[in-house]
């Protein structure tokens, strides 16, 4: 982590703002995860144990794969990098640069679409979590929203100057919807919960 924070702090390419909303995805997921462990095995909320062995498993595999969009983005942003290298009269720049840019642009949708699986998990977690753990179900929707809100950017930094315009439309018509239901349900969830932690509802 340490290691992380100094070369994203450097002038090094990547890791960048997608690997940061690929950080921050895997906290939110990590985040949910704790509140089940919290309250799996406890009598209080042995009714749910089915559905809190569930949430354990898909928590664990959203992590992984959230942790591994950090990589993927580095990946994904090393072509990019070397096209914009590419003296603009050289032949098959453009090309080059269209197909570096979907890539791009790929990875971080990938990453926002990934993130509106957590978002149920976090609203039944309001319903079901120890009460306990009340505010890192709260914690868990911003750090979602949070790399929801930074993934979005980084797909309309590169479908902007996409040459298939029909293209780039269609990666934002995804991202708009996935990006409106993640900040939507978690602001919902993030206001909710700091209510309870304030007292202002039972």
């Amino acid at each position: 982590m340490e290691q992380f924070l100094k070369t994203l702090s450097s002038s090094a390419p990547t890791p960048g703002g997608g690997g940061a909303a690929a950080l921050s995805g895997a906290v939110a997921a990590s985040l949910a995860s704790m509140v089940a462990n919290l309250t799996t095995g406890k009598k209080r909320y042995a009714a749910y144990q089915a559905e809190l062995d569930e949430i354990l498993a898909e928590t664990a595999a959203l992590r992984d794969a959230l942790y591994g969009f950090i990589a993927r983005d580095a990946e994904a942003f090393e072509p990019l990098s070397r096209a914009y290298g590419i003296p603009k009269d050289a032949p098959g720049r453009d090309e080059t640069l269209e197909a570096a840019l979907h890539a791009a642009a790929e990875v971080p949708l990938a990453l926002l679409e990934t993130l509106v699986r957590l978002v149920p998990i976090c609203e039944r977690l309001l319903v079901i979590g120890s009460k306990l753990a009340v505010s890192d179900v709260g914690c868990a929707a911003a750090a979602c929203r949070s790399a929801a809100d930074s993934a979005a950017l980084n797909v309309y930094i590169n479908t902007k100057l996409m040459r298939d315009r029909d293209y780039a439309a269609s990666l934002n018509a995804r991202t708009d919807a996935a990006l409106t239901s993640i900040d939507t349900a978690c602001e919902t969830i993030y206001n909710a919960v700091r209510a309870r932690v304030k007292g202002e509802t039972a």
